[in-house]
């Protein structure tokens, strides 16, 4: 080939744009980018800019949850974070949600298993006020008596209103009961409603003291704020908090069931309708292999994410026994995983149609394995997830809060494109065989209440 100035000259340009592009892909590898540095008292802190809009989310973590509930109190953890809004001896009850409530803001707080957090969102302006009533109930919770007795009487409250008169739940917490045989995974964060009436606020003041301190929590950011903004507040007011000298993690282990499957079924006058769903152990990030979890990550897309997954697909709109299914993965957990499938039947159809078309379909993708073609729109599809991930402060600092709690570092976040576009189909189809084809998966059935024997057996219901 002959090449004149001008090719040349357009070759250089093709050259130079190339190099800038994968310049700049260097650049954008990862997520969130956040900057870090923690106290001398032991508090991490992570800072996500993103200055789109002048707002800024405090997210405050305490590797503390309900599976650190001493034996024979559960829901201690859920119930110490209801009494952190109850007042301190600096801000009286009620005065902290006020505050948030004034300047316009949001503000929360969840109870997991494995960690709780606290949360608000408001303008960039009111950064230095946010920062100063968290961490005044980090170190200055009152914990009155009148108070406790109160709260102990809304946690009872919400247990009835969310658990015990939602069948759904009841079922929920008997399968979760059923899949972990001996792991605290299988008491419900909120509690046991017997145990939860036992609470005292000396189990609030013992567990308050044990855990929340600086140097078991992770103090996150994000949003229209800078580390030099950050920084000196942050060392004003919680640099002066000691560190406290912190209890051990229980680390239960869960024995292995031996190829038990258990079948649990609810019928209920508050339901209308059935459903099927069915929990299979599965490998999560304690797990010496880390390439399972991201495979299961793409595997949950393929069976069920959007039109063109294939329980979809062909459960759905091909065969039309489903009227809806739903794969719920998540890999950010300290104990034993869960990989669940839930489905409802179409009109006319069965809750035995229903199991024995899943697991046909299963069977199937064994035998036959998963393309190449549907993991790579899979991994398409989770990747576009998490390129919208950027652009939304509070599921940022959740990521971030979530696998930091745990245990994770920081680069499972930034890396997670990265490690899903890794994922092979060979990959998929191990951890496809791994899930499935374990035999101690627990299968609940929720069904109404009032249905004839003769209804039920056609509806795929054993009534002996």
């Amino acid at each position: 080939m002959v090449f004149t100035q001008s090719l040349k000259a357009f070759y250089r340009i093709i050259l130079m744009a190339f190099l800038w592009n994968n310049a700049c892909e260097a650049k954008e590898t990862g997520i969130f980018h956040p900057q870090t540095f923690t106290l001398e008292n032991g508090l991490q802190v992570i800072v996500i800019t993103n200055p789109r809009a002048p707002v800024i989310t405090q997210m405050l973590y305490y590797k503390v949850g309900s599976i650190d509930d001493p034996i024979g109190k559960s829901g201690l953890a859920h119930f110490l974070e209801h009494l952190m809004f109850k007042g301190t001896s600096q801000v009286p009850a009620g005065d902290f949600m006020e505050a948030i409530t004034k300047i316009g803001g949001e503000q929360n707080a969840v109870t997991t298993f494995d960690y709780t957090y606290y949360y608000q969102n408001v303008s960039a302006d009111h950064l230095e006020l946010i920062i100063k009533l968290e961490a005044d109930r980090m170190t200055n919770l009152a914990l009155l008596p009148n108070l406790v007795e109160n709260e102990r009487k809304v946690i009872l409250e919400e247990r009835r209103l969310r658990t015990d008169n939602k069948p759904a739940s009841i079922l929920s917490e008997a399968v979760n009961k059923a899949f972990y045989w001996h792991h605290p995974y299988g008491r419900p964060p909120i509690g046991w409603e017997h145990e939860m009436k036992t609470l005292t606020q000396e189990d609030a003041k013992a567990f308050y003291k044990s855990w929340y301190a600086p140097n078991n929590a992770i103090l996150i950011f994000a949003g229209d704020v800078t580390v030099a903004q950050l920084k000196p507040l942050v060392e004003k007011y919680y640099g002066k908090i000691p560190r406290s000298e912190l209890p051990l993690r229980s680390h239960v282990q869960e024995p292995i069931h031996r190829d038990v499957a258990e079948r649990l079924s609810l019928f209920s006058p508050l339901v209308d309708y059935f459903s099927w769903e069915r929990h299979y152990p599965a490998p999560n990030f304690q797990t010496k292999n880390q390439v399972y979890p991201y495979a299961l990550e793409v595997l949950s897309y393929i069976l069920s994410n959007g039109a063109t997954s294939i329980f979809y697909r062909k459960l759905v709109e091909g065969q039309k026994i489903l009227a809806s299914i739903n794969v719920n993965y998540s890999a950010s957990n300290l104990g034993p995983a869960m990989f669940s499938i839930s489905a409802q039947p179409s009109e006319s159809h069965t809750l035995e149609e229903v199991e024995t078309a899943i697991e046909q379909e299963i069977e199937i993708l064994i035998k036959n394995g998963i393309s190449k073609e549907e993991v790579e729109q899979a991994k398409s599809r989770k990747l576009a997830r998490l390129a919208y991930l950027k652009d939304d402060v509070l599921s940022g600092a959740q990521e971030f809060g979530a696998a930091l709690a745990i245990g994770r570092p920081i680069n499972d976040i930034e890396l997670w494109p990265d490690r899903i576009k890794a994922v092979t189909v060979e990959d998929v189809n191990a951890v496809l065989k791994l899930v499935f084809e374990a035999k101690d998966h627990v299968t609940g059935l929720l069904m109404p209440e009032k249905v004839s024997a003769i209804s039920l057996q056609n509806r795929g219901v054993e009534t002996q």
